[in-house]
């Protein structure tokens, strides 16, 4: 079943109202804890998908059992969209239908993995930050191009790495997660260190390119759209 997801009323209308909070939120970021190891617990991935021209968003949250990346448990969730697209902003257009989906997992979600960034942002605050702070949850993020940011092209033997850069400050890392194939783009979100965040997205893709949460998110965030949008019409 989806939940529907309402926007708080709260909720910031404005650009400025978005970068005065992630000003607010963002000293609340947590970068000294080594994080959960692989392989242990549960690990959620997030991804949404929208229909536009309805001004819809669907959310899905995946837990998988991280010794065997077996699914565990699912939720989706459909809202509005909640805020207008500017690029450094996009998570205030998928947080509140996210969350929602997020509270209706039957079961702890342990690390979260976003399809998207966490400090590798311009304001060194993005998505997998921002989720992490508001649910105090590890969060990391794995992002499928490097955004703003410059980067040397790992070596290509699978678990190379190079360093994302913004000037001389590293945000996070480019992974090569398949010998040969483009890298993905990992970095902190909350409460994990770096080195932990690359081994965890090791850990999820034995297969592809992407990391298995990633994967299952995104297809189940996308049938969850076609559904909502057969039900209205």
């Amino acid at each position: 079943m989806t939940t529907i997801a309402p926007v708080p009323g709260d909720w910031p209308t404005t650009e400025a109202q978005a970068r005065a909070v992630q000003d607010a939120l963002r000293d609340r970021v947590i970068l000294s804890e080594p994080g959960p190891p692989p392989g242990t617990g549960h690990v959620t991935g997030l991804d949404v998908a929208y229909d536009d021209a309805r001004d819809l968003v669907a959310a899905a949250a995946v837990v998988l059992d991280a010794a065997t990346l077996e699914t565990v448990a699912e939720s989706t969730a459909v809202g509005r969209v909640s805020f207008p697209y500017v690029p450094g902003l996009l998570a205030f257009r998928e947080i509140p239908t996210l969350l929602a989906a997020l509270s209706a997992l039957p079961c702890p979600p342990g690390l979260l993995v976003c399809d998207g960034y966490g400090l590798a942002h311009p304001r060194r605050f993005g998505l997998a930050c921002h989720l992490g702070v508001l649910t105090g949850l590890p969060a990391l993020g794995v992002a499928k191009n490097p955004f703003t940011f410059t980067c040397s092209a790992p070596a290509a033997p699978r678990g190379s790495t190079a360093p994302l850069l913004d000037g001389t400050e590293e945000v996070g890392r480019a992974l090569r997660t398949r010998e040969g194939v483009k890298p993905v783009y990992v970095s902190v979100g909350h409460r994990i260190t770096l080195p932990n965040a690359i081994a965890h997205t090791l850990a999820l893709t034995p297969k592809y390119r992407l990391p298995e949460t990633t994967r299952r998110a995104d297809a189940l965030c996308r049938r969850a759209l076609r559904e909502a949008v057969g039900s209205t019409g």
